[in-house]
């Protein structure tokens, strides 16, 4: 079963709908058994970062987020659940992120010509062995809806980078982490192969047939 963090957050059932697209017994929870029994977990979401750390916390989705992680299940976070495994946000300055990754969450530049939030769709410069890009051109294109953009402080993490206005770490991966500034869910083709990619790497957890 793959787990998907319910935190309140807005855009979650168009990942239900990718899975279940895909075959995948989805379940949107905060049941904390439930998700820990999962064989992958997904934080997708897009919203306030503020906000969406209240909510964790009030669910106490945080701690649940912490030992998926120990646990080495694979955890996919996606637009503001990217931004959210990071310490802090421009959008709420005094806010504490998760803090699994390392780097700032900063917003995008003005730049003339260019209009913020940033919606559409942007090629991808993707680092050669990226697991969730496997099979994947570099230059393909996916789809994004935000004003925020990382920049993370460990380059090796770095799986894949656009530019708008700036230069954008677009996807990023540690160990059992995995996480996507754009929507897969909402990327053709291309977003189905990095969901199909997700699915295929080894977890921990295996269901019972």
């Amino acid at each position: 079963m793959i787990a998907i963090i319910d935190y309140d957050a807005g855009n979650i059932k168009s990942v239900e709908k990718a899975m279940a697209y895909l075959g995948q017994d989805a379940r949107i929870t905060r049941d904390r058994d439930e998700i820990l029994a999962s064989e992958r977990v997904i934080l997708p979401g897009v919203g306030s970062f503020g906000d969406a750390m209240g909510k964790l916390k009030e669910y106490k989705l945080d701690q649940v987020i912490y030992d998926v992680i120990d646990k080495k299940i694979p955890f996919l976070g996606i637009c503001l659940g990217l931004q959210l495994l990071y310490e802090s946000s421009d959008e709420t300055p005094g806010v504490t992120g998760l803090g699994v990754l390392q780097g700032t969450i900063n917003r995008i530049p003005d730049c003339p010509g260019l209009k913020i939030p940033h919606m559409g769709w942007n090629s991808l410069n993707i680092r050669p062995g990226a697991t969730l890009f496997q099979g994947i051109a570099s230059n393909s294109y996916v789809y994004f809806v935000h004003s925020y953009y990382l920049k993370a402080r460990n380059e090796e993490e770095v799986a894949a980078t656009t530019f708008y206005s700036t230069k954008i770490h677009a996807s990023v991966e540690k160990d059992n982490v995995f996480a996507c500034q754009f929507h897969p869910e909402k990327s053709s083709t291309v977003g189905l192969s990095i969901l199909k990619n997700f699915l295929a790497v080894p977890s921990p957890v295996k269901e019972d047939k």
